[in-house]
């Protein structure tokens, strides 16, 4: 069980201030060098399907660890610290929206509403990673029971999951209110845009080339992405609690992993390895993220994933709200079997 943090909740906004300032010097460069790097590769992918499409899959794994950085930095363009101004944030953040499949209108807003909710047992909604109580598990059918031991399969959750989530889900995002009329108009303005690329591709290279390179980095990618959300909340001792006892900064530290990758790694997924300060402080671009990891002692206190450990998560399905833990459905049998 975590112990309580020796920083005080008043002194993070003062410590985390310094870093949550945008550098569009080191932002321009950022975007302009991972799009460079991420076309040149795409191109490649494409003359390599003359050689051999084995050569082609082989490259597809760079193009998506690429792709996963962009759209990192789209998501600190929602949270409107990549860059200074608020219109060059929407700009590049719609842009880099049609080559992830994600509507940043759309994506913005709930992504918001994790931040804001996240650890929060009674206020569980967009943005997260679906789950269960001991106590809720047992009371559904079993029905209820059979799709949520599916849903949270790890085969279903990393394979399915992410093809589901950025290919189709995002087309048509029904689960949010017809109300959030910018939202919509974002989702209709991407799907409009992902035509338009489909045409010119029809147009020129052809629409079967085209999705035999990108099919494979947009799957690789949706892969990667769903894993790095998966694993940035979803661990042993991370923070869960009714919302009379939730608390913000808990849930930022506690609920939130330092995954700590090799750099090669850290720059294919921008960073957002620190998570636990990303959620301390959501206006830190992804380029400070580290700095502020190396300077600041405190933030380097909490529950720290390596890859090989980050593994084991991937089995976790259910809050145990008595251990204040996440356990599997293994427990859950050992539990019963106790009683």
């Amino acid at each position: 069980m975590h112990q309580a943090h020796p920083t005080a909740d008043r002194t993070w906004p003062r410590l985390l201030a310094p870093y949550a300032r945008a550098n569009n010097r080191i932002a321009i460069f950022q975007a302009a060098s991972t799009a460079l790097l991420f076309v040149l590769n795409w191109l490649a992918m494409l003359w390599s399907l003359e050689v051999s499409y084995w050569l082609t899959l082989a490259l597809a794994m760079p193009a998506a660890g690429l792709l996963t950085r962009l759209f990192i930095f789209q998501h600190d363009c929602g949270h409107g610290s990549y860059f200074s101004s608020r219109r060059a944030n929407a700009i590049l953040g719609g842009v880099i929206g049609v080559l992830t499949l994600t509507p940043y209108g759309y994506w913005r807003r709930t992504h918001a509403i994790h931040h804001a909710t996240s650890g929060d047992l009674d206020r569980r909604s967009f943005g997260d990673v679906e789950t269960k109580t001991i106590a809720e598990y047992r009371q559904m059918p079993w029905l209820g029971k059979l799709s949520y031991r599916l849903y949270r399969n790890p085969i279903v959750l990393f394979t399915v999951g992410p093809t589901y989530q950025f290919v189709f889900k995002h087309r048509f995002p029904f689960d949010i209110p017809r109300a959030w009329k910018r939202e919509w108009a974002s989702v209709m303005w991407t799907n409009l845009a992902l035509v338009g690329v489909l045409v010119g591709a029809w147009a020129t290279i052809g629409l079967d080339r085209f999705l035999l390179v990108q099919a494979p980095i947009t799957v690789i990618s949706g892969i990667l992405g769903m894993w790095l959300f998966y694993v940035q909340h979803q661990f042993e001792d991370t923070y869960w609690r009714d919302h009379p006892r939730w608390d913000f900064h808990r849930a930022g530290l506690e609920g939130s992993s330092f995954y700590d990758l090799p750099k090669i790694l850290h720059y294919f997924t921008g960073n957002i390895g620190f998570h636990h300060i990303h959620h301390l402080a959501s206006r830190i671009p992804n380029y400070n993220l580290a700095r502020c990891f190396r300077e600041v002692p405190d933030t380097r206190l909490v529950t720290r994933l390596s890859i090989l450990g980050s593994l084991r998560c991937a089995f976790l399905s259910l809050w145990d709200e008595d251990e204040k833990r996440l356990v599997g459905f293994r427990h859950l049998r050992r539990r019963q079997a106790a009683i």
